[in-house]
């Protein structure tokens, strides 16, 4: 059955399923559908990604989990691949060996990220589905902010890539637009599978933007306002309410804006 396609298996199809035939195989295949109903076998090397998630606390585990706070702390330019084998206890041909270059650890970093933010979405609409939207959003503020304190450097990483304007990069970027287009039909600010209006992801956009910075910002705010850190949570969540329910779910706030530019920014 290599590479073959596998036709009228349709009761499974929606997602794709990866598997190894053995527990040890460097291998792993995936089963992967198509529109037409029918699904495809692909082979593929298991990635250093993928053996960092199913072990985390192996060295390649402990190196992304590092390059992760790392790269948060100080963008992809300002972490070194020293700084973080310094940091991990190791040696960094070690680090070399086990994920090559930097640009190759930053992109596994944030391929990490990306499949981590899309499954703690995933809970998020798993938890709100079918509740009021007012209730719909304070669940998912308060889910979404506890998620991002403890994952801070996603909300670093996030903002870092809004300011990378002078200094090339990598050619790789979060799936932000996927992510603002699923939030913005959970909201019920559009149509379901439609196109998602530039007005929905703008005011998602802002959302978004509020949480992420009031993360990203916690030291500079905490020492200016003098709060310890629970404090602070529950002056950032108390504060996103206050400003967020409202916009939502008062007059006008909710529907389509059909004389509003209709924008497919999905990829």
């Amino acid at each position: 059955m290599d590479g073959q396609q596998l036709r009228d298996v349709r009761s499974w199809h929606r997602e794709t399923v990866e598997f190894r035939f053995f527990l040890d195989s460097p291998f792993l295949f995936r089963i992967i559908p198509s529109n037409d109903g029918n699904v495809c076998w692909h082979k593929t090397m298991v990635t250093p990604l993928e053996k960092a998630r199913k072990d985390p606390g192996s060295m390649k585990g402990r190196i992304l989990k590092v390059a992760r706070r790392m790269f948060g702390e100080y963008g992809y330019h300002g972490a070194t691949t020293r700084m973080i084998a310094r940091e991990v206890g190791i040696d960094i041909s070690t680090l070399y060996y086990h994920w090559g270059e930097k640009s190759d650890l930053y992109e596994s970093v944030v391929l990490d990220i990306n499949n981590d933010l899309r499954q703690e979405l995933r809970e998020v609409e798993r938890v709100i589905h079918g509740r009021p939207l007012s209730r719909r959003l304070k669940i998912a503020l308060e889910m979404v902010t506890d998620y991002l304190f403890e994952c801070p450097e996603i909300s670093n990483l996030i903002l870092f890539q809004y300011f990378r304007k002078t200094r090339k990069e990598p050619d790789l970027d979060f799936h932000v637009p996927d992510f603002i287009s699923d939030i913005a039909r959970s909201m019920d600010l559009c149509k379901k599978g439609g196109p998602v209006p530039t007005s929905a992801f703008m005011r998602v956009l802002a959302m978004m933007n509020s949480i992420h910075n009031f993360i990203s910002g916690e030291d500079f705010f905490r020492e200016m306002l003098n709060l310890k850190r629970d404090e602070y949570k529950k002056h950032v969540k108390e504060t996103l309410e206050f400003m967020l329910i409202p916009a939502f779910t008062g007059p006008g706030s909710q529907g389509e804006d059909h004389g509003n530019k209709q924008t497919d920014i999905r990829r």
